[in-house]
């Protein structure tokens, strides 16, 4: 597989979600990923289900979301065996991915310092829970403590007495692209300096880094955001409305957008309570309501199609099954066929990223629990000689 990553080798001895996805996205872009996993047990996640798939119904499909274009080997990293393999493979890698907590890698007997003494030149991606350091540093770190450690659930639900997950493990998730565009950045680096460096990120600092105009709005305004359903923090009208059969969702960002949009909907763009943004958002729940009466008169595709005529920005709220069936979806090669070892030809989500004149990049399934750990270790001796 070619990629602007291509000479790059990733050792990733992280499990779960936020340093699979991390090392993942780096296999996406060409790198040769060694992922490292415990004998017997391996990735937590192959054990996270339901669903799961395969004739035995062992095969997670939470481990599929995160570990394409990946070799697997099995290594006890607490024999010496282990230790002496991975000393061997640290020497020969560009980055090395670890999400364990805070402190395990050193006693494994790899302390970052060490790490580089083995090889000046590795990029060390570090994700922890709450981060390296600081008063609570060696927490334990999962998606949904995070989520709400770090505001994201006072921002998401009906109402800020209803605090709710976003339903994507989102900390995870920001966590591994944060920590994956991290290692990109240090690589690029180390073309200038020679040496390699250690790139931290947490679940913590992912969620808040994110925070964007919810964070300002407290940093400098004085306002503290709160849950508000389905509707923007500060623009208006901006959210899901019910019409005849069902739910669309409308993003009016400026005014001009509003003066196309009244008319659709029998409302007048001049009223004083609705012509500026300021005044849609201050009489939001009457806008809201004003808007649901008109669009209640047709179904959702008279709308979609009228609102598209206009140049209105709308939607509909598609399930799962309704994504990977849009032709859209699959023209941005976000649909992904690769041939399992067990399932034989599977489909998975795709990468976001596509470069201009590259063709089509051919994936690895997921692999199976040290099924590669011949072809590396052949490798790895190639690489000594």
């Amino acid at each position: 597989m070619r990629g602007p990553l291509s000479d790059i080798v990733v050792l990733d001895l992280s499990r779960a979600l936020a340093g699979p996805h991390a090392a993942q996205m780096l296999g996406d872009l060409g790198a040769t990923v060694i992922k490292v996993e415990q004998p017997g047990t391996g990735d937590e996640s192959r054990g996270w289900g339901p669903p799961f798939a395969g004739p035995d119904g062992d095969i997670s499909t939470y481990f599929l979301a995160a570990n394409r274009n990946k070799r697997s080997i099995a290594v006890d990293l607490k024999s010496e065996e282990g230790a002496a393999l991975l000393t061997r493979l640290v020497r020969q890698s560009d980055v090395l991915v670890e999400n364990f907590r805070t402190g395990v890698l050193d006693r494994l007997g790899f302390p970052v310092e060490r790490l580089h003494e083995l090889n000046p030149r590795l990029v060390v991606l570090s994700i922890t829970g709450f981060g390296h350091d600081g008063p609570e540093g060696g927490r334990p770190g999962y998606d949904q403590i995070a989520q709400g450690e770090a505001g994201l659930m006072s921002l998401t639900g009906p109402s800020p007495a209803e605090p709710y997950r976003v339903g994507a493990s989102i900390a995870d998730l920001l966590a591994g692209i944060h920590g994956a565009y991290g290692t990109v950045a240090a690589l690029y680096e180390r073309e200038r300096t020679g040496e390699g460096t250690v790139v931290r990120t947490s679940l913590l600092a992912s969620v808040v880094g994110v925070h964007s105009y919810h964070g300002t709005a407290w940093t400098v305004g004085g306002k503290v955001p709160a849950a508000g359903g389905n509707h923007h923090a500060s623009i208006a009208p901006y959210g899901a409305f019910r019409c005849a059969d069902g739910m669309i969702q409308i993003a009016v960002a400026n005014d001009t957008q509003w003066r196309r949009l009244a008319p659709l909907l029998g409302m007048d763009a001049a009223d004083p309570r609705y012509a500026a943004n300021k005044d849609r958002f201050a009489h939001r729940e009457q806008l809201v309501a004003d808007m649901e009466r008109a669009l209640s008169a047709y179904d959702r595709a008279h709308w979609l199609a009228e609102l598209a005529a206009a140049g209105i920005p709308a939607g509909a709220i598609r399930s799962i099954d309704e994504v990977y069936a849009w032709d859209q979806v699959r023209s941005q090669g976000l649909v992904v066929t690769v041939d399992h070892p067990v399932l034989g030809p599977i489909e998975l989500p795709g990468p976001p990223l596509r470069f201009d004149g590259a063709p089509p990049a051919e994936h690895l399934a997921p692999p199976g629990l040290g099924q590669d750990e011949r072809a590396v270790l052949d490798w790895l001796a190639e690489r000594e000689a």
